[in-house]
Protein backbone atom coordinates (compact mmCIF):
# COMPACT_ATOMS: atom_id res chain seq x y z
CA UNK A 1 0.00 0.00 0.00
CA UNK A 2 1.88 3.17 -1.40
CA UNK A 3 1.30 5.81 1.29
CA UNK A 4 1.59 9.48 0.56
CA UNK A 5 2.75 11.77 3.41
CA UNK A 6 2.34 15.73 2.23
CA UNK A 7 4.23 18.39 4.00
CA UNK A 8 3.93 22.06 2.41
CA UNK A 9 6.48 24.61 2.45
CA UNK A 10 4.16 27.18 3.58
CA UNK A 11 3.22 25.64 6.81
CA UNK A 12 6.73 25.04 9.20
CA UNK A 13 5.25 22.41 11.48
CA UNK A 14 5.06 20.56 8.40
CA UNK A 15 8.47 20.81 7.14
CA UNK A 16 9.40 20.50 10.64
CA UNK A 17 7.82 16.96 10.80
CA UNK A 18 9.54 15.89 7.50
CA UNK A 19 12.79 17.05 8.63
CA UNK A 20 12.60 14.64 11.42
CA UNK A 21 11.33 11.81 9.03
CA UNK A 22 14.60 12.26 7.25
CA UNK A 23 16.47 12.12 9.95
CA UNK A 24 14.50 9.25 12.07
CA UNK A 25 15.04 7.17 9.10
CA UNK A 26 16.61 6.47 5.71
CA UNK A 27 14.96 8.04 2.67
CA UNK A 28 16.07 8.22 -1.32
CA UNK A 29 15.76 11.00 -3.41
CA UNK A 30 13.72 9.07 -6.55
CA UNK A 31 12.03 12.51 -8.01
CA UNK A 32 10.88 15.85 -8.02
CA UNK A 33 7.27 17.51 -7.32
CA UNK A 34 6.41 21.02 -7.80
CA UNK A 35 10.74 21.47 -8.30
CA UNK A 36 11.08 19.82 -4.32
CA UNK A 37 12.71 16.80 -3.50
CA UNK A 38 10.56 13.20 -3.78
CA UNK A 39 11.63 10.54 -1.04
CA UNK A 40 10.93 6.85 -0.49
CA UNK A 41 11.78 4.97 2.22
CA UNK A 42 14.28 2.70 2.13
CA UNK A 43 13.50 -0.11 4.92
CA UNK A 44 9.59 0.46 3.78
CA UNK A 45 9.18 1.18 0.23
CA UNK A 46 5.75 2.26 0.60
CA UNK A 47 6.62 5.91 2.17
CA UNK A 48 6.85 8.49 -0.26
CA UNK A 49 6.92 12.10 1.18
CA UNK A 50 6.18 14.84 -1.17
CA UNK A 51 6.28 18.23 -0.59
CA UNK A 52 4.27 21.66 -2.50
CA UNK A 53 4.35 25.32 -2.17
CA UNK A 54 0.85 25.98 -1.40
CA UNK A 55 -1.67 25.45 1.26
CA UNK A 56 -2.37 21.86 2.00
CA UNK A 57 -6.16 22.45 2.59
CA UNK A 58 -6.36 24.29 -0.84
CA UNK A 59 -4.42 21.54 -2.95
CA UNK A 60 -6.98 19.31 -4.83
CA UNK A 61 -6.78 16.52 -6.42
CA UNK A 62 -2.98 15.97 -5.59
CA UNK A 63 -3.49 11.64 -5.56
CA UNK A 64 -4.08 12.12 -9.21
CA UNK A 65 -1.08 14.67 -9.92
CA UNK A 66 1.23 12.45 -7.90
CA UNK A 67 -0.29 9.58 -10.07
CA UNK A 68 0.11 11.16 -13.57
CA UNK A 69 3.66 13.13 -12.65
CA UNK A 70 5.19 10.43 -10.79
CA UNK A 71 4.05 7.51 -11.53
CA UNK A 72 2.70 6.49 -8.56
CA UNK A 73 -0.74 5.36 -7.35
CA UNK A 74 -0.86 6.23 -3.74
CA UNK A 75 -4.39 4.45 -1.10
CA UNK A 76 -3.61 6.98 1.52
CA UNK A 77 -2.22 10.12 2.14
CA UNK A 78 -0.80 11.91 5.79
CA UNK A 79 -0.82 15.54 5.35
CA UNK A 80 1.50 16.52 8.01
CA UNK A 81 0.63 19.71 8.92
CA UNK A 82 0.63 23.01 11.52
CA UNK A 83 -2.80 23.13 13.95
CA UNK A 84 -4.17 26.79 14.97
CA UNK A 85 -6.56 27.17 17.48
CA UNK A 86 -7.43 30.97 19.50
CA UNK A 87 -5.98 29.49 22.91
CA UNK A 88 -2.46 28.32 21.43
CA UNK A 89 -3.24 25.43 23.70
CA UNK A 90 0.19 22.93 22.83
CA UNK A 91 -1.72 20.18 21.14
CA UNK A 92 -1.10 17.58 18.83
CA UNK A 93 -3.89 16.30 17.22
CA UNK A 94 -5.16 13.72 14.33
CA UNK A 95 -9.06 14.16 12.08
CA UNK A 96 -10.17 12.81 8.85
CA UNK A 97 -11.21 15.51 6.50
CA UNK A 98 -14.16 16.75 4.51
CA UNK A 99 -17.53 19.29 5.00
CA UNK A 100 -20.38 19.06 7.25
CA UNK A 101 -21.70 22.65 5.93
CA UNK A 102 -20.27 25.07 3.58
CA UNK A 103 -15.97 24.72 2.37
CA UNK A 104 -14.69 27.85 4.40
CA UNK A 105 -11.54 25.82 4.44
CA UNK A 106 -11.18 24.12 1.66
CA UNK A 107 -12.42 20.88 -0.36
CA UNK A 108 -16.32 20.90 -1.76
CA UNK A 109 -19.67 21.68 0.20
CA UNK A 110 -21.05 18.97 2.12
CA UNK A 111 -18.23 16.67 0.75
CA UNK A 112 -16.55 13.62 2.91
CA UNK A 113 -13.48 12.20 2.00
CA UNK A 114 -12.94 8.73 3.03
CA UNK A 115 -11.37 8.17 6.29
CA UNK A 116 -8.94 5.67 7.25
CA UNK A 117 -10.18 4.89 10.76
CA UNK A 118 -8.12 2.16 12.08
CA UNK A 119 -4.79 3.44 10.76
CA UNK A 120 -5.78 7.09 12.02
CA UNK A 121 -7.03 5.62 15.61
CA UNK A 122 -3.83 3.48 16.34
CA UNK A 123 -1.51 6.32 15.07
CA UNK A 124 -3.88 8.22 17.80
CA UNK A 125 -2.08 5.63 20.50
CA UNK A 126 1.29 5.40 19.21
CA UNK A 127 1.38 9.34 19.17
CA UNK A 128 0.06 9.70 22.87
CA UNK A 129 2.23 6.87 24.29
CA UNK A 130 5.26 8.76 22.48
CA UNK A 131 4.10 11.60 23.76
CA UNK A 132 4.33 10.44 27.48
CA UNK A 133 7.35 8.94 27.01
CA UNK A 134 8.88 11.88 26.00
CA UNK A 135 7.22 13.64 28.79
CA UNK A 136 5.73 15.80 26.48
CA UNK A 137 2.90 18.72 27.74
CA UNK A 138 0.97 18.30 24.75
CA UNK A 139 -2.74 17.59 25.10
CA UNK A 140 -2.80 14.35 22.18
CA UNK A 141 -6.72 14.00 21.08
CA UNK A 142 -8.53 13.64 17.58
CA UNK A 143 -10.40 16.44 16.19
CA UNK A 144 -13.36 16.36 14.35
CA UNK A 145 -14.03 16.34 10.39
CA UNK A 146 -13.61 19.74 9.27
CA UNK A 147 -11.57 21.06 6.45
CA UNK A 148 -10.61 20.44 2.84
CA UNK A 149 -8.68 19.33 0.34
CA UNK A 150 -10.58 17.23 -1.95
CA UNK A 151 -8.85 14.41 -2.47
CA UNK A 152 -9.78 10.81 -4.04
CA UNK A 153 -8.66 8.48 -1.70
CA UNK A 154 -8.65 7.74 2.08
CA UNK A 155 -7.04 10.75 4.28
CA UNK A 156 -6.38 11.77 7.58
CA UNK A 157 -4.30 14.92 8.86
CA UNK A 158 -1.58 14.80 11.69
CA UNK A 159 -1.00 17.96 13.49
CA UNK A 160 1.44 19.89 15.85
CA UNK A 161 0.04 23.08 17.60
CA UNK A 162 -0.98 25.54 18.23
CA UNK A 163 1.56 28.10 17.51
CA UNK A 164 4.12 29.53 15.96
CA UNK A 165 6.38 28.85 18.90
CA UNK A 166 5.45 24.95 18.85
CA UNK A 167 5.30 24.89 14.98
CA UNK A 168 9.36 25.00 15.26
CA UNK A 169 9.83 22.58 18.47
CA UNK A 170 12.41 19.65 17.75
CA UNK A 171 10.19 17.15 20.45
CA UNK A 172 6.69 17.24 18.84
CA UNK A 173 7.94 17.30 15.53
CA UNK A 174 10.09 14.29 16.22
CA UNK A 175 7.10 11.89 18.28
CA UNK A 176 4.96 13.06 15.20
CA UNK A 177 7.52 11.76 12.85
CA UNK A 178 8.32 8.59 15.27
CA UNK A 179 5.14 7.18 15.16
CA UNK A 180 3.79 7.46 11.16
CA UNK A 181 7.27 5.76 11.43
CA UNK A 182 6.51 2.91 14.03
CA UNK A 183 2.44 2.52 12.47
CA UNK A 184 4.30 1.31 8.87
CA UNK A 185 7.21 -1.05 10.49
CA UNK A 186 4.09 -2.90 12.58
CA UNK A 187 2.60 -3.25 8.99
CA UNK A 188 -0.21 -2.15 10.40
CA UNK A 189 -2.64 -2.28 7.35
CA UNK A 190 -6.41 -1.83 7.78
CA UNK A 191 -7.62 -4.66 5.72
CA UNK A 192 -5.63 -7.00 8.11
CA UNK A 193 -7.81 -5.71 11.15
CA UNK A 194 -11.22 -6.83 10.54
CA UNK A 195 -11.89 -7.64 14.35
CA UNK A 196 -11.99 -4.00 15.26
CA UNK A 197 -14.84 -2.44 15.14
CA UNK A 198 -15.27 0.96 13.39
CA UNK A 199 -17.45 3.94 14.30
CA UNK A 200 -18.78 7.21 13.57
CA UNK A 201 -19.04 9.47 16.41
CA UNK A 202 -21.92 11.62 17.15
CA UNK A 203 -21.69 14.30 19.67
CA UNK A 204 -19.63 16.72 21.26
CA UNK A 205 -16.88 19.30 20.86
CA UNK A 206 -14.38 20.35 17.96
CA UNK A 207 -11.84 18.53 20.56
CA UNK A 208 -13.58 14.60 20.29
CA UNK A 209 -12.65 14.34 24.14
CA UNK A 210 -15.23 11.53 24.39
CA UNK A 211 -13.89 9.86 21.43
CA UNK A 212 -10.47 10.19 22.07
CA UNK A 213 -10.75 8.39 25.91
CA UNK A 214 -12.78 5.60 24.31
CA UNK A 215 -10.01 5.34 21.46
CA UNK A 216 -7.28 5.34 23.59
CA UNK A 217 -9.20 2.56 26.48
CA UNK A 218 -11.26 0.08 24.11
CA UNK A 219 -10.63 -1.95 21.03
CA UNK A 220 -11.86 0.44 18.50
CA UNK A 221 -11.28 2.83 15.70
CA UNK A 222 -13.16 6.28 14.78
CA UNK A 223 -13.99 7.40 11.60
CA UNK A 224 -16.05 10.80 10.69
CA UNK A 225 -16.64 12.73 13.84
CA UNK A 226 -19.78 15.35 14.03
CA UNK A 227 -19.73 17.52 16.80
CA UNK A 228 -22.44 18.94 18.51
CA UNK A 229 -22.09 22.49 16.88
CA UNK A 230 -22.75 20.65 13.49
CA UNK A 231 -25.86 19.59 14.88
CA UNK A 232 -26.81 22.94 16.13
CA UNK A 233 -26.10 24.63 12.96
CA UNK A 234 -28.58 22.18 11.13
CA UNK A 235 -26.37 20.70 8.61
CA UNK A 236 -26.32 17.63 9.52
CA UNK A 237 -29.67 16.09 8.09
CA UNK A 238 -30.33 12.33 6.40
CA UNK A 239 -28.37 13.52 3.40
CA UNK A 240 -25.14 14.05 5.25
CA UNK A 241 -25.57 11.21 7.31
CA UNK A 242 -25.54 8.99 3.84
CA UNK A 243 -22.40 11.00 3.22
CA UNK A 244 -20.72 9.98 6.55
CA UNK A 245 -21.76 6.50 6.40
CA UNK A 246 -20.27 5.96 3.02
CA UNK A 247 -16.60 7.94 3.93
CA UNK A 248 -17.05 5.66 7.04
CA UNK A 249 -14.34 2.75 6.05
CA UNK A 250 -15.79 -0.51 7.29
CA UNK A 251 -18.18 1.09 9.49
CA UNK A 252 -19.65 -1.01 12.57
CA UNK A 253 -21.37 1.28 14.30
CA UNK A 254 -21.70 5.34 15.73
CA UNK A 255 -20.84 5.81 19.45
CA UNK A 256 -23.43 8.65 19.99
CA UNK A 257 -21.94 11.16 23.10
CA UNK A 258 -25.51 11.27 25.16
CA UNK A 259 -24.64 14.18 27.21
CA UNK A 260 -23.23 16.59 24.72
CA UNK A 261 -27.00 16.44 22.66
CA UNK A 262 -30.18 16.81 23.83
CA UNK A 263 -32.35 14.10 24.57
CA UNK A 264 -34.27 15.27 21.56
CA UNK A 265 -31.15 15.30 18.97
CA UNK A 266 -30.22 11.66 20.68
CA UNK A 267 -33.90 9.94 19.65
CA UNK A 268 -33.67 11.68 16.67
CA UNK A 269 -29.99 10.17 15.53
CA UNK A 270 -31.04 7.00 17.45
CA UNK A 271 -33.91 6.24 15.10
CA UNK A 272 -32.12 7.64 11.55
CA UNK A 273 -29.12 5.60 12.40
CA UNK A 274 -31.72 2.51 12.66
CA UNK A 275 -33.37 2.79 9.77
CA UNK A 276 -30.20 2.58 7.97
CA UNK A 277 -29.30 -0.88 9.74
CA UNK A 278 -26.54 1.05 11.52
CA UNK A 279 -26.06 -0.19 15.09
CA UNK A 280 -25.99 1.85 18.16
CA UNK A 281 -22.76 0.96 20.33
CA UNK A 282 -22.35 2.16 23.91
CA UNK A 283 -18.41 1.95 25.74
CA UNK A 284 -19.70 -1.66 27.52
CA UNK A 285 -20.04 -3.01 23.90
CA UNK A 286 -16.23 -2.54 23.67
CA UNK A 287 -13.51 -4.27 24.59
CA UNK A 288 -11.06 -2.92 26.72
CA UNK A 289 -7.23 -2.66 25.31
CA UNK A 290 -5.59 -4.01 28.86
Amino acid sequence: MTVLIIASNKDPASINIKNCLLKQSQWENINTFYENKVYKNIKNQNLIIITINDRKILHDNIDTEVQKNLGLKPKLAIFISRHTSKTGNPTLTLHPIGNYGKALFGGRDKKLIQSSPIIMTELLRILKRNANEKNLYHNVCFEVTHHGPNISIPSLFIEVGSNPDEWKKISPANAVAKSILELFELSYIENRSTDIPVLIGLGGGHYAPRFTDIALERKVAFGHMIPTYQINSGVIDELMIEEVIKNTRNLSGVYIHRKALKKSQVTEFKKIFKNKGIRIISSNDLEKIY
